[in-house]
């Protein structure tokens, strides 16, 4: 097979706000120092700027304006600046608002944001610039030479389902770098595979996570104000369950409303969606949703465990940025400023290696300690063992995130993390009963579609879209979902999953089988979380194809 193959100085594998960051800030530096210029180029997945990209959002505005100080006339999309936090703690019928603001959650100065529009201007300033965007080329593999990362292969298009090619085939191309900043997003399939083959995490704590799930609604324009910001605790998670929610008020009318649940939850058969929809139910969501209209759907992870599970940012060749390096700081509930950050700090020190012809580990290790001396550290470092300690409980998580902020992080020994998906137990030790069909979910909710909704309805309003005939993005590595998965577990992934990708269906036998509905998949990356054996592996489908965030 002959491949294309492209040679370009830095390569950018990502079109977020981390590496639109990183390849606005080469641009500026190539201006500013002149020189022969380097050629750069970004490659998304995604058909368009923005369509992947999903967020509550609350903007902290601090990274922006060093990156485009002159961004409020460059017309940055900021929906509206935030007038009023409220936290609110949830029972099953009554609601308490918290006397006091805790200081994380105090969002003077921050915005609310659609993220799709943001990263849809943020790119319109890079292309401005004269970069090469490439949208719709999924990145399949990492190229080396050795140990040294020397770029990326794009996936093969028109591929069937069998696995031979189309009359439509196209290669992918190998598309060759000097320097590679990997942005491509939390549990990103490529740093996955950097992580795996060159050992990066292994001095880190597990990294940890949580599944975010969000819908547009439009309610009347005087239901709240524009501004408003809505964080609840408890109902209807349980003690021992990590999450929340978040409602944001935009001009009118409209409303961003989510619900975060820990991937590291051990109830087998909690179904984070059917929690969502009770969630609206509530009668203090229920009247502020009344007589609205919801407009979208989507559901991401996030990377929750902190500053102790980032992995070593650096090797020959390469840089980690972003959620795909677990910038985020799950006490605040906000990332965005931060990969943006990381991505300047990643271009500052690939654009001086490719200056200098040395683009080794030991000259790329230079951002690891623009990282250390930057806002990123000081963010994080202090918040660094707040999720670890919510494994104890709310209660526990709680008091302990009071002693972070009080004491600046100061604590005497690290919290030990752990992976989510090994928390989860089998149906036997959770409820004492060996078949699940024995049990059924106590979160489940019959779906009203007008406040609650089933998933495939939800995935309708995702506007996600995959060609049928190709190969399967999602791969099962093992026999375990036909044998001992349902015993245990009872197929966990037929709930943990917020878009009804995976199914059990009967296989003619008088047993079930796998039923893996692909094109339903909104590239979350829960599956590849959260089960519980470990053996799902999320790939990248061909490019362009997935979900379609307009306006989230």
């Amino acid at each position: 097979m002959t491949r294309e193959v492209l040679d370009v100085d830095i390569l950018i594998v990502g079109g977020g706000p981390a590496g639109l960051s990183a390849a606005l800030r080469l641009a500026q530096l190539q201006k500013a120092q002149g020189g022969d210029p380097l050629s750069i180029a970004v490659v998304e997945k995604a058909r368009e700027a923005g369509a992947h990209q999903l967020s509550g959002a609350l903007l902290d505005p601090s990274t922006l304006a060093d990156l485009i100080p002159d961004y409020a006339a460059k017309g940055a999309p900021l929906a509206c600046e935030v007038t009023s936090d409220q936290i609110y703690f949830l029972t099953p019928q009554k609601h308490w608002r918290l006397p006091l603001t805790p200081p994380p959650f105090r969002n003077h100065g921050n915005y609310v944001i659609s993220l799709n529009q943001f990263t849809r201007w943020l790119a319109s300033q890079v292309e401005a610039e004269g970069v090469d965007l490439f949208w719709g080329f999924a990145a399949q593999s990492v190229l080396f030479d050795g140990a040294r990362v020397i770029g990326l292969r794009t996936g093969d298009r028109g591929v069937g389902k069998d696995g031979q090619p189309r009359g439509m085939f196209e290669p992918g191309a190998d598309i060759h770098a000097r320097v590679t900043i990997f942005a491509d997003g939390v549990r990103g399939h490529l740093t996955k595979q950097l992580l795996r083959l060159r050992g990066l995490a292994r001095d880190s704590q597990p990294a940890q996570f949580a599944v975010g799930m969000k819908e547009l609604w439009d309610v009347p324009a005087d239901r709240l104000a524009p501004g408003t910001v809505i964080h609840t605790l408890g109902y209807p998670l349980r003690e021992e369950e990590f999450g929340g929610s978040w409602l944001y008020a935009m001009p009118a009318g409209r409303l961003s409303l989510g619900f975060v649940v820990g991937l590291d939850y051990k109830d087998p058969l909690l179904d984070p969606y059917s929690d969502f929809q009770r969630f609206k139910q509530h009668p203090f969501l229920a009247r502020l949703l009344d007589g609205g209209t919801r407009l979208k759907y989507g559901a991401k992870a996030l990377p929750e465990g902190g500053w102790n599970t980032c992995p070593q940012l650096y090797l020959d060749g390469g840089l980690i940025v972003g959620d795909a390096a677990n910038f985020v700081n799950s006490l605040r509930l906000k990332g965005i400023h931060l990969a943006m950050r990381s991505g300047m700090l990643a271009a500052e020190t690939a654009f001086e290696a490719v200056r200098a012809d040395d683009t080794s580990s030991a000259r790329l290790s230079a951002y690891k300690a623009r990282v250390d001396a930057s806002p990123i550290r000081a963010e994080l470092y202090p918040v660094r063992n707040v999720h670890q300690a919510f494994g104890a409980g709310l209660l526990a998580g709680s008091a302990f995130a009071g002693l972070a902020m009080a004491t600046g992080g100061r604590w005497p020994d690290d919290l030990e993390g752990h992976p989510g998906h090994t928390q989860m137990q089998t149906l036997e030790h959770y409820y004492g009963l060996r078949k699940a069909d024995v049990l059924t979910p106590s979160n489940a909710v019959v779906p009203d579609r007008a406040l609650t909704f089933d998933k495939l309805t939800s995935v309708h309003f995702s506007g996600t879209h995959h060609e049928e005939d190709q190969p399967s993005h999602l791969q099962v590595h093992t026999e375990v979902c036909h044998s001992i998965c349902g015993p245990e577990y009872g197929h966990p992934c037929t709930r943990f999953c917020p878009a009804n990708v995976y199914e059990m269906v009967d296989h003619g036998e008088g047993g079930r089988r796998l039923q893996i509905h692909a094109s339903n998949c909104v590239h979350c990356k829960t599956c590849d979380i959260m089960d519980p054996y470990g053996v799902i592996t999320w790939v990248a489908p061909e490019g362009g194809e997935g979900p379609q965030y307009d306006g989230m």
